[in-house]
């Protein structure tokens, strides 16, 4: 179940992007479809919500959005060039003006020195426009660093649309 907060930012969203006739798709690693769920959790989403890419594995991105293997090599699949590649190929494969992508540890293990638990790459972008990455490292446990990364993208994407 999401917090209402989360559902309250879904739906925020989801009236901006109707009122601008845009649609949106996700493609999402560490937080496993919650936005794609916190937005189709919104009566009337359909209008709006066009796919989402579950892309958990290294393969997943490669084979679903396009994301080059030796790049997940080379940088990890927890980079800002995948969370990138991960809103190109979602804009590609779905044919939505907007995409949302994120790719992190959410724990508990998995971390590393250089990738600690909470780590997440968010990319936020509109077809022909600019792409948007940022990165964040959410305190707390696996719930609560989904649950921010969503937030966290919701307020990536309204920034697209100011």
């Amino acid at each position: 179940m999401l917090p209402d907060a989360t559902l309250v930012e879904a739906s925020a969203l989801l009236t901006a992007l109707q009122a601008r006739h845009l649609t949106i798709a996700t493609a999402e690693s560490c937080t496993g479809g919650l936005i794609a769920a916190a937005l189709t959790a919104i009566p009337g989403s359909s209008a709006s919500v066009l796919a989402g890419f579950v892309t958990y594995s290294n393969e997943a991105k490669t084979s679903m959005l396009g994301v080059p293997a030796e790049m997940i090599e080379r940088h990890g699949a927890v980079s800002e060039e995948v969370a990138r590649r991960m809103v190109e190929g979602a804009l590609r494969a779905s044919g939505a003006q907007m995409a949302l992508a994120c790719t992190g540890v959410a724990g508990p293990g998995g971390g590393s020195l250089l990738k600690p638990v909470g780590l997440v790459w968010m990319g936020a972008g509109r077809r022909g426009g600019a792409i948007i990455t940022e990165h964040r490292i959410f305190p707390g446990d696996r719930t609560a660093i989904r649950a921010e990364t969503v937030r966290h993208c919701f307020a990536m994407a309204h920034s697209l649309l100011a």
